[in-house]
């Protein structure tokens, strides 16, 4: 009966804190990123079967850096001063932010992404890693980047970013360093929207799988997968049980930028508006929420201060709702913007649709499982508002810097200097930002 019981302690103890091996370390971006291709190369089951092809999801899969134009390498010339580390989500790759690093590169940034272990290969490969894992490579890549920003011994603005999961990560890990200049979180998880989450560590010692495997569904696409292990979901319970627990503790004072859509089928989005206006506290600080609000919120009213909403219904566009993976990517972004090669058609549709999809009939776009009489719906995989989303972001970043040359600047002159006009997107005509 001891023996029993001194088992079920350690899995228990496991379970909480995700028991793991200690992960590689690295000297270097670059040696991280040369390590992680061949990694891929090793172990990926490529879709491709031709070199062009495998070399092209290779590319896709692996850590990215964006130099600011006009600055030499790392090792010589001047470092740039600014820099940002992103994150993808669960089952996801770095090919997430190939439109935001750009972007943020353009405006001096050094921008940086990373593959979280067990991605880019092959879903089996998610069964093995732990949190800490994760959290490890998160801790040891804003190191990297802290020191190869600003030139010797001067330091550098850090920021980071993630996606889903990657926004737990990286909040998790600024709540604990007072460095991190601020964060730009893409449908951030902190909730999902089941109840039933925090069984995933438990079950995953069980039964590796939740669901049989189809022989009639791919498991990945070239720049993620498309079947989650039980471990997969039981490392994003972890992630968003820590990130809640930290955030009730103590809010996040710097900027922050948290882009959300009000259909999202992964996350409970009411969370995340609760967390940004108790939590999230800086005046510099925006919530970009698409589509309607709660309606304990007032759907019909002005949205709360520093919040901007935008419909997430276009029409014209075929678009009913928008999704929790298109936030991220450009209209013009070649894998999944409107004109992009990839169409997701399994989208929790009835199966006699899906066919119809690959085929290329003419569709319209949603989140996971949205059904509509007479329409067939793909995921949308991309953000109509992708500029104006943008702009957005570059005012939270623009008043962070702001709030660092000026001390004891207003709330109310904070919020000018980051409400910039809208422009571009078509939709509801500009955004309302209070």
């Amino acid at each position: 009966m001891h023996a029993v019981r001194s088992f079920l302690l350690v899995i228990l103890a496991c379970s909480l804190a995700a028991c793991t091996t200690p992960g590689p370390s690295y000297s270097s971006f670059d040696e991280y990123r040369t390590q992680t291709r061949q990694l891929i190369e090793q172990r990926r089951a490529f879709l491709a079967k031709e070199g062009k092809g495998m070399q092209a999801e290779l590319e896709w899969n692996s850590p990215q850096e964006w130099r600011p134009a006009g600055l030499a390498a790392v090792s010589g010339g001047a470092a740039p001063a600014r820099g940002v580390l992103l994150v993808h989500g669960l089952g996801d790759s770095p090919w997430s932010f190939h439109d935001l690093g750009q972007r943020l590169a353009e405006r001096g940034f050094l921008v940086r992404t990373v593959l979280l272990p067990g991605h880019g290969t092959r879903p089996d490969d998610l069964i093995a890693p732990g949190i800490a894992d994760w959290r490890g490579l998160v801790r040891e890549q804003v190191a990297l980047l802290k020191r190869d920003l600003g030139g010797r011994g001067h330091g550098g603005q850090v920021w980071l970013g993630g996606f889903s999961t990657g926004a737990n990560l990286v909040t998790e890990y600024a709540l604990d360093d007072d460095a991190i200049a601020g964060l730009l979180l893409f449908s951030p998880a902190f909730r999902s929207d089941t109840d039933i989450d925090w069984l995933a560590p438990w079950v995953a010692w069980a039964r590796p799988w939740l669901r049989e495997r189809d022989p009639n569904r791919p498991d990945q696409s070239p720049v993620r997968y498309l079947i989650t292990p039980t471990n997969g979901f039981s490392l994003f319970w972890r992630s968003s049980y820590a990130v809640r627990s930290r955030l009730a503790d103590k809010p996040f004072e710097k900027p922050a930028l948290l882009v959300t859509t009000a259909n999202d089928s992964v996350v409970d989005v009411g969370f995340t508006l609760q967390a940004f206006q108790q939590s999230f506290t800086h005046p510099a600080s925006r919530l970009v929420w698409y589509g309607a609000l709660p309606q304990e919120v007032g759907a019909d009213r002005a949205p709360p201060p520093r919040v901007l909403v935008r419909t997430d219904r276009l029409p014209e566009r075929r678009i009913s709702q928008f999704s929790h993976m298109g936030l991220l990517f450009a209209p013009d972004n070649p894998l999944y913007g409107e004109a992009g090669s990839l169409r997701l058609c399994w989208n929790g549709q009835a199966p006699e649709t899906v066919p119809r999809c690959e085929a290329g009939e003419t569709v319209w776009y949603s989140d996971w499982g949205y059904r509509e009489d007479g329409k067939i719906h793909a995921r949308l995989t991309y953000n109509p508002y992708f500029d104006w989303q943008f702009q957005v972001l570059e005012g939270v970043l623009g008043g962070a810097a702001d709030m660092q040359r000026a001390d004891g600047r207003s709330d109310a002159t904070a919020r000018r200097a980051v409400d910039a006009p809208a422009t571009g997107a078509s939709g509801d005509g500009g955004a309302r930002a209070y």
